[in-house]
């Protein structure tokens, strides 16, 4: 448990915790967006559309932010386009190709003050995300090496 999850609140003024293993490189959070190397994600965005994918040098596990000299990280910004009543949501990138670290996603562009719930990307995976999320709102994902944004499309070559 952390203070964001007991006190969703808190969103506004911290951003939640994240394991910075599973980021790439430099990798940091505010309370609207994430931050990749000095590359605001939400930025991108607004360059490249949805879905899209910033790479950079994996991070050595347990160095706290080491970079990696061989190894590369990625991350996926992907937007909600439906949301079942199961809890399954739909996205606009198929994640089910790439090594995804579905459980340090994040909801970036706004702040929301809702307790976490359980969200399933696919069969697989599920992610913890705002209880208000909602069609149209964008998701950071991380994943592991480096990740092509034709492999996200629907029947894109892996």
């Amino acid at each position: 448990m952390t203070l964001t999850s007991l006190l969703p609140s808190l969103r506004k003024s911290i951003p939640d915790p994240f394991v910075i293993d599973r980021w790439p490189e430099w990798t940091h959070l505010t309370t609207t967006d994430v931050v990749v190397s000095g590359v605001s994600l939400l930025r991108l965005v607004e360059l490249c559309d949805t879905p899209c994918v910033h790479i950079a040098a994996a991070v050595v596990p347990g160095t706290h932010g080491r970079p990696s000299d061989i190894e590369q990280s990625s991350v996926v910004v992907a937007r909600v386009v439906e949301i079942a009543a199961d809890g399954v949501l739909v996205l606009d990138a198929d994640i089910t190709r790439v090594q995804a670290h579905a459980s340090e996603a994040r909801l970036i562009g706004r702040v929301s003050t809702q307790h976490s719930v359980p969200f399933s990307l696919s069969s697989e995976q599920s992610a913890v995300l705002p209880a208000d999320l909602r069609v149209d709102d964008l998701i950071a994902i991380p994943c592991r090496g480096a990740v092509c944004r034709r492999q996200l499309r629907s029947g894109g070559v892996s």
